[in-house]
């Protein structure tokens, strides 16, 4: 094929293209195709190669990451300096995307996204119902100091106020809306 394209890639292409010349492809077989090529292409050495000939060429950063479609941070961090570097950065980010959450899954009622998305309304929209009494929330503290709030939809069992807890409850009103 061309010059710059890693064999691996260059493969996947021409697939994409045969699949693509035939109009009886299986549509899953042309979905797979087509993924293929975009995680091939976004890992491929010659965007790497591309950029490294650019700078060379006098061409700055923002050009480069308006023709990759990123911001100025996000090409710098993703192509800037030596492939040791590159490489580095690259394992950090998989090592911290890889940790589990550090928010515990056993805390009563729901997180205010939780409700949210329970609830089919913004994230804000959940804060203004808590404060207009619609919505009944507490505020959960943990021993070692972390803090969340928590949100309970008509529906959900309270937990027990009568129990000593660091559960600080927000009164519902008992105005009709």
């Amino acid at each position: 094929m061309g010059y710059f394209l890693s064999p691996q890639t260059a493969v996947a292409l021409a697939r994409l293209t045969a699949l693509d010349a035939d109009s009886q492809a299986p549509a899953l077989e042309r979905m797979r195709a087509i993924r293929a090529v975009l995680q091939l292409l976004d890992a491929d050495p010659a965007a790497l190669a591309s950029v490294r000939d650019a700078l060379d060429d006098g061409v700055v950063w923002p050009e480069i990451a308006q023709a990759a479609g990123l911001k100025p941070t996000a090409a710098k961090w993703r192509w800037q300096g030596t492939d040791a570097e590159i490489a580095a950065r690259l394992d950090a980010g998989r090592k911290r995307s890889s940790r589990p959450s550090s928010v515990p899954t056993d805390l009563p009622g729901r997180s205010v996204a939780e409700a949210a998305g329970t609830l089919g309304v913004s994230v804000q929209a959940v804060y203004l119902q808590v404060s207009r009494g619609k919505l009944i929330s507490r505020t959960v503290e943990l021993a070692d100091g972390r803090s969340y709030k928590r949100v309970f939809l008509p529906g959900d069992a309270l937990p027990s106020t009568t129990e000593p807890s660091p559960i600080q409850p927000s009164q519902p009103s008992t105005q009709e809306p």
